[in-house]
Order: structure tokens, then sequence, then C-alpha cells
């Protein structure tokens, strides 16, 4: 076992031979939007970004189902499986089984194994001092799909918001092949700065976040400011309410969107200075749906987040 569960590692590696090793990993979740194809989707996505995560590359997945047979008609249920196979194909890989169980809450998602060689292992520790921080999807999916159940969501922003959940994380992965970073971890449920931390304390290293530079999804500012937030959200705030040094003008609004529940979200990644441009022209090139530099890593314990209008010198 090269990767296991003594950190807070994306997925687990094991070692099969001394240039293979295999990457495994589950998730699922209940629905996060009303289009059961779309759910699909996402939850597709979602479980296959811990592959992309690690510096695997996806080999085959297994459905994971639960469904209330008598509420609901199946082929609700065949909707799901059909957007999980379409992502599935998409990621250049077959859903080769599963399992499913009666359940009153309809949750969906894939048991996924990877591949990667075992000397381009990427966790989620390893960041060193100086190394540049990029994030390649906007954060702001947990206010938005807040706002759908409440009925506040545009289509048009319904359609953006699921469109970003349900793009792989693939390409993001393909550009951390360019330049071996010193880590990496895909932002889910803890938000970026709880995956950060993750990332930092596991590292021994501290890191600083520019809001400015972090890219946000422009309507979950005005829903976060109308408290239309997730609990999950709030509560990842309060966990980090010890961990993270608020600069100047810095607010709650800010705060909040920082610690937003996502799903299905970018790559965080720690880059080498040295190779921090490369990084940036293969995130470009490949088409990600971000390519922001948003930080750094340096020595300390805690994270700080700035903005960089606020910084002097």
């Amino acid at each position: 076992m090269l990767v296991g569960t003594n950190f807070a590692d994306d997925a687990g590696v094991y070692k099969l031979s001394d240039d293979l090793a295999l990457v495994a990993t589950v998730d699922f979740f209940t629905p996060i939007v009303d289009d059961p194809h779309a759910f699909g989707l996402i939850a597709a996505a979602n479980a296959l970004s811990d592959i992309y995560a690690m510096g695997g590359q996806p080999l085959f997945a297994m459905n994971i189902v639960g469904f209330p047979r008598d509420r609901l008609p199946l082929e609700v249920l065949t909707q799901i499986l059909s957007g999980g196979c379409e992502k599935a194909t998409e990621a250049g890989i077959c859903i080769i089984g599963g399992h499913s169980i009666d359940d009153p809450e309809p949750k969906y998602g894939l048991a996924v194994i990877g591949k990667v060689q075992p000397d381009r292992v990427v966790r989620n520790v390893g960041a060193r001092p100086g190394d540049h921080l990029f994030l390649t999807k906007p954060l702001g999916s947990g206010i938005v799909t807040t706002a759908i159940k409440r009925g506040l969501a545009t289509p048009g922003l319904i359609e953006r918001v699921t469109n970003l959940m349900a793009t792989l994380n693939r390409a993001a992965g393909e550009a951390m092949q360019v330049v071996q970073p010193s880590a990496a971890t895909d932002v889910t449920g803890f938000g970026l700065l709880g995956h950060l931390w993750e990332m930092a304390s596991g590292s021994g290293v501290g890191a600083i976040v520019q809001v400015d530079h972090v890219p946000v999804l422009s309507e979950a500012w005005e829903f976060a400011s109308q408290d239309v937030v997730p609990g999950g959200t709030r509560r990842n705030l309060s966990y980090l309410a010890d961990k993270v040094v608020w600069g100047p003008g810095v607010d709650e609004i800010d705060r909040l969107v920082l610690s937003d529940a996502q799903t299905s979200g970018g790559l965080l990644v720690a880059v080498p200075a040295e190779r921090a441009a490369a990084f940036r022209e293969a995130l470009v090139h490949l088409g990600t749906p971000a390519a922001a530099e948003i930080g750094s890593i340096v020595e300390g314990d805690r994270l700080v987040v700035e903005k960089a209008s606020q910084v002097v010198g």
C-alpha cells in the first residue's frame, strides 16, 4: 500500500509492480439538481476527480445506487445511470457493473479504479514553501445549488453550474503530468480553504490565498450576501476559525465563498515556482474552466487570506 488512511488523500494507491499501481476511490451523494440525467453526469464526474487528483488515469468504474423503487418511476433511475454512463464514456472508461439497494432517498455515484506509475503519485501532502497555488474551476457551486433548491436560480444559471460540475478534471490532471506538482487535491465538500488546510497541515506548511485572484461564479457573491448558503459551508467556516488569519477587507461574504462546500469542484494544485508558468500554459492550452493562480505555500502553520488590493509593499 503506497497511500492509505494516514492523511486525507483523495484515493488509495496499491503498488502492483515497479511501474504500475492501482488507484481506488468511491464517491456518491443525493441529488443536487432536479434533472436525473444531469445528476448522473455530475455524480460520475465528481467520483472520477479523485483519480485525476492523484495523478492517475481511470480504468473502469462500478455504479453505486440507492433508489426508492416504490416512490419514483424506474425511468428516473434509467436517466441517472445514462448520465453516469455518458460521463464515463467521455472519460474513456467502461462501467462494468455495480450494486443497488431500495432506499427512501435517491443516491448515486461510482467506485472507480485507475492506474498510476508508483513514482508519479500525486498526494495532497508534499507542498513546499515557494510553491504556487492554482485552482482549475471557479467556486460557488454549493451556494448556487442551494439557490436552485430555493427556486432562486435562473434557467441560464442552472445550466451553467450544471455544466461546470459535470466537467471532468481530466484536462487538469493532464496538465499536472506536464509539471509533476508538489501536491494536489480536488475541491469538494470541505470548500477551498478546508481542502487547502488539509494540504497545508499535512505538509507542515502554511499558505496565503488572495481573494481577488480566486475565480468565483458571479452570482454566488449576491446569493451569499442574501444568506443563500448551504449548511455545510457554514460548518466549514466554523471549523476554520482557529486555522485562518483573515486580512484587512476580507469580509463575511468572502469567507463564506472561500469556504463554500463544492460538488465536483476543480483541482487545487501546488506547483514549484520554476514550473508555475508551464503549468498555467498547460491549463490554458487544455481548456480547463479556470487556470487561476490564487496564492502560494509559505512557512508557518496557518492559512492567511488577504485581498491583493490591501497588501502594502
